[in-house]
């Protein structure tokens, strides 16, 4: 692969992966207006949940910074979000307990949003 496709291979992992983070967190308002996103959206939030909590490193990192290095930059510490979020609210490192927070916090968020949603009804 050349690199400049490893480049734009790697920016492209890297915003699937933002696309794919925020689709957890705010996907959930889809099911208003069709109850099928459902069948995309919790698996996509259990999965964020489980490798928040377990401390797993999302197979899309791995790949974004193989891609960086075969483009001759460098890679970085640590996962996604500590490296793009965490730098931001958290300079010195994101704390293990952070991760924990984040886990429960996608669960919890998006079990209130789904609640909130099947109360309401369709308009």
């Amino acid at each position: 692969m050349t690199t400049t496709a490893s480049r734009v291979g790697a920016d492209v992992v890297l915003l699937f992966h933002f696309v794919f983070v925020a689709f957890s967190v705010v996907g959930g308002v889809l099911f208003y207006f069709d109850r099928r996103w459902a069948w995309i959206h919790v698996p996509v939030v259990l999965w964020s949940s489980i490798v928040n909590l377990a401390s797993w490193t999302c197979p899309l990192t791995p790949l974004e910074k193989s891609l960086r290095v075969q483009a001759g930059r460098s890679g970085y510490p640590g996962g996604f979000v500590e490296h793009y979020v965490g730098q931001v609210v958290y300079p010195r490192g994101m704390p293990r307990q952070m991760e924990l927070v984040a886990g429960v916090s996608i669960l919890v968020w998006n079990a209130l949003v789904y609640s909130c949603l099947l109360l309401l009804g369709k308009p």
